[in-house]
């Protein structure tokens, strides 16, 4: 990539740099129109559908593992995958606007109003793609003999079942990971960087497993058309537990806390490193 004004070549973004581009990309995302947020929001839900399908895909084409270790790197991994399309690809991800979309809020660019218009829009069109992507795997799922509905049963089985406050707090550390993988792509001056954060950050996702409202969405919701023994009012617990820790995560943990730390105490040292960087080129 070629130089900018952001600092000399090679260098970390600053602080307030990175700050300022999170908040910038949300306030065009509020000025879009809502029809396309949503179009783009379905396109997201679909994308990141991927990942369910890849990891049942595992579990139907691997037909166990040595370990549970084993089996959840391999999950991780994959999964990974489908956050790389939506990322990427620049698709509008609830999660990932949990964390950018308060940073103008808070620094009173936008109203608690604008953020609640895209939350909204983002989430549901998000649900919306999930759903037409279990549409397709049940489709050609077991037919084709790709991913068999034992294992949707399994992955939501990891998901599922658990006291509320457990999901709640799964929701945050799955929340919190998506909002670092949106502030460090943010921070990256390059493709392969952005690459790099977003596979590590999200892989540990998968990992958890934690709990993700999308992703998990198509998880769950497959289990349930599949019959595989959960139910829409077990999903309805997973969503709204989920999308609480979601955006505690990513609000809290990442928006509300860097923006604290940038705003309200980085800036000495962001000028600092800028003119460090000046007078180094």
């Amino acid at each position: 990539m070629s130089d900018d004004a952001d600092g000399p070549t090679g260098a970390t973004l600053s602080y307030r740099n990175i700050l300022e581009r999170e908040m910038e990309n949300a306030l065009k995302e509020m000025d879009r129109p809502l029809v396309g947020t949503f179009i783009s929001g379905f396109s997201a839900g679909l994308n990141l559908s991927f990942g369910a399908l890849f990891m049942a895909m595992v579990l139907t084409f691997a037909g166990g593992f040595g370990s549970d270790l084993t089996q959840q790197v391999a999950l991780a991994g994959i999964s990974s995958i489908a956050f790389l399309f939506v990322v990427i690809g620049q698709t509008e991800l609830f999660t990932a606007h949990s964390t950018m979309a308060v940073l103008p809020v808070l620094d009173g660019r936008a109203s608690v109003a604008d953020l609640g218009r895209i939350w909204g829009v983002t989430y549901v069109s998000n649900l919306l793609g999930c759903g037409a992507f279990v549409a397709l795997i049940v489709a050609i799922g077991e037919p084709m003999g790709i991913a068999e509905p034992s294992a949707f049963g399994s992955l939501a089985g990891a998901l599922v079942g658990l006291p509320w406050w457990v999901i709640t707090l799964s929701g945050v550390v799955a929340g919190w990971l998506m909002g670092l993988a949106t502030w460090l792509s943010a921070a990256s001056r390059d493709t392969i960087g952005r690459i790099v954060f977003v596979l590590l950050t999200t892989a540990a996702i998968g990992f958890g497993p934690f709990h993700h409202a999308i992703l998990g969405t198509t998880e769950v919701l497959s289990a349930v058309v599949l019959e595989t023994g959960v139910t829409l009012g077990t999903f309805a617990i997973f969503l709204l537990f989920t999308t609480i820790g979601n955006i505690i995560g990513g609000t809290v943990f990442v928006g509300l806390l860097n923006y604290g730390h940038v705003a309200l105490a980085g800036e000495q040292k962001d000028v600092d490193f800028q003119a460090d960087g000046i007078e180094d080129s």
